[in-house]
């Protein structure tokens, strides 16, 4: 009888609390809305996944390495967040490795204004900013953390949270991902209740065609000009415009398809597991979890606004008019925006097709969160 009782306590089930119950049931709803809601399914099951295994005691995989104690000691997914985060922090470069491999920057080019959206919608990331230092329960690190998750950009988010402050770095990474999923509910209403129906029918000329060596100069360009200027955000623009040559030279297929198949597949799986994990009970059931939370919903609906804003600005001043919708597609989250407001254009006026030019400022998104990551590291780092 001695026995069978020392076994009971050396269970898991010893040591599992209500807390550690409720996230593990959290994990599983996850993994609900990314297999049966297909939300984000390439994030959300992961991270899911991660959150369960988080939450499971006396498994030792989130013991962080030890240099004096070997890696006999160390946990699978310490390991995985001390180099691949924490200290080497190469997984998020790796994703926009990736991405840069599958973006098309045909719309940025032939309509540069695009940028100028991209880039207001940015003003999102400084609302949540500010607003978490008037809180006064946060540091700087962690306010550019919790800002940062107005871009919309899931890899941005972790690599600059791995930076600045790894202590809530599962929590703001998370909460990223879930507004990236909610794109669909959040920008909507947003998007109709900042213009009328008369802007929303705005119909724009099909984009002109892009020349092979335009489309090679601009990430050339745009590397070394970003660098530059502000040179701590290298990690990610070094990666995402290598990413873009390798498909727009044409001449190294294999390792296009590599970029944007094999190599993001892997560091997508690591990733989100690794974020997942981060989500453990005692870490998630404090007061500070709610106001990153709901930070994160202003810093991403302020990112919405701005953008739509800034373009209605713009056609103060525009002989051709652009349509405000695309505004809102300056927030990173691609390419589900860019969607959203072709979408919520053609439930207006279904002659108007706004994919090709939503794509100009949800590109010039991702370029834009990357820099402002890379200006709070070298300001606050």
């Amino acid at each position: 009888m001695d026995e069978f009782l020392n076994f009971l306590t050396s269970t898991g089930f010893s040591e599992l609390g209500p807390g550690e119950a409720v996230m593990i049931a959290v994990g599983l709803f996850l993994i609900y809305l990314a297999v049966s809601r297909d939300m984000e399914p390439y994030e959300l099951l992961p991270i899911g996944l991660g959150v369960v295994i988080a939450n499971l005691p006396l498994t030792g995989l989130l013991t962080l390495p030890d240099p004096g104690a070997g890696f006999q000691e160390s946990g699978l997914f310490g390991i995985i967040f001390h180099y691949g985060l924490s200290f080497w922090n190469i997984l998020p470069p790796i994703i926009f490795l990736g991405l840069g491999a599958l973006t098309d920057f045909g719309p940025v080019i032939s309509n540069p204004k695009t940028l100028l959206l991209g880039a207001a919608a940015q003003v999102g990331i400084f609302v949540a900013f500010w607003g978490a230092l008037a809180t006064g329960m946060f540091e700087l690190s962690e306010a550019a953390s919790i800002g940062i998750i107005g871009g919309a950009d899931g890899p941005t988010t972790i690599f600059l949270s791995a930076n600045l402050a790894p202590e809530i770095l599962g929590i703001t990474a998370v909460i990223a991902y879930s507004y990236m999923a909610a794109v669909a509910f959040i920008q909507p209403p947003l998007m109709k209740l900042l213009t009328t129906r008369k802007e929303r029918e705005i119909e724009m000329s099909p984009p002109r065609r892009v020349s092979r060596l335009e489309r090679l100069l601009f990430p050339t360009i745009a590397m070394v000009g970003i660098i530059l200027i502000v040179p701590k955000s290298a990690p990610l623009i070094a990666m995402f415009m290598i990413g873009n040559l390798f498909r727009e030279s044409g001449a190294v297929p294999r390792l296009t398809s590599a970029a944007s198949n094999e190599i993001l597949n892997i560091a997508t799986i690591f990733l989100m597991l690794t974020v997942g994990t981060q989500l453990s009970a005692e870490r998630v059931f404090q007061f500070d979890t709610l106001i990153i939370l709901g930070l994160g919903l202003v810093a991403f609906a302020c990112g919405t606004i701005g953008g739509l804003l800034f373009a209605k600005f713009m056609n103060l001043f525009l002989k051709e008019k652009i349509n405000p919708l695309i505004g809102s597609a300056g927030v990173s989250a691609v390419p589900m925006a860019a969607r959203i407001s072709h979408h919520v254009g053609q439930a207006s006026n279904p002659r108007t097709f706004l994919l090709p030019h939503a794509m100009g400022p949800n590109v010039a998104g991702v370029i834009g969160s990357a820099v402002v990551a890379g200006v709070f590291i070298a300001l606050i780092n």
